[in-house]
């Protein structure tokens, strides 16, 4: 993951303890892209609370009591993954992972908005947010998906 991350995520780097957090707080949300044994992307996420996310190359302490979203931290996917339906994979696998939580949710960061957009996730603009999402750069965005049934 850090080797991807490093390539994929240049203008927002985290530091090895923070991918090694996420891991042990929540193991079945690391997952990993793989192609005749190469990785190609991964993802990282975790119960969190809405609308709430955690500051860039931030440790989190510990997972909320009470979550009422899937928050996708992290996901990089390498040139050779794009274009194939690799991050509709993973949204597919984040519902799965939610269980009965209301919504997914992410920070849309460098131009990613729109394909979020496309798979279903819907900007939340919020003043309280604003402070939060200044670590991930001017041009973030607050998104989430509301699981339906």
């Amino acid at each position: 993951m850090l080797r991807i991350a490093a390539q994929v995520h240049q203008q927002f780097p985290e530091g090895e303890t923070v991918f090694a957090e996420r891991l042990a707080l929540h193991p079945e949300g690391c997952r990993m892209l793989e192609e005749e044994g190469a990785a190609l992307g991964y993802a990282i996420a975790h119960p969190w609370r809405f609308a709430r996310p955690p500051a860039l190359d931030s440790l989190l302490g510990a997972l909320p009591e009470r979550p009422d979203t899937y928050y996708l931290h992290d996901a990089a996917l390498l040139p050779a993954a794009r274009g194939q339906g690799a991050a509709r994979t993973l949204v597919e696998l984040m519902r799965a992972d939610a269980g009965s939580l209301p919504s997914l949710s992410l920070v849309a960061v460098g131009g990613t908005a729109a394909l979020w957009a496309r798979l279903g996730f819907t900007e939340h603009a919020d003043a309280a947010l604003l402070e939060k999402l200044a670590s991930y750069g001017p041009a973030a965005r607050f998104m989430a998906r509301f699981q339906s049934g």
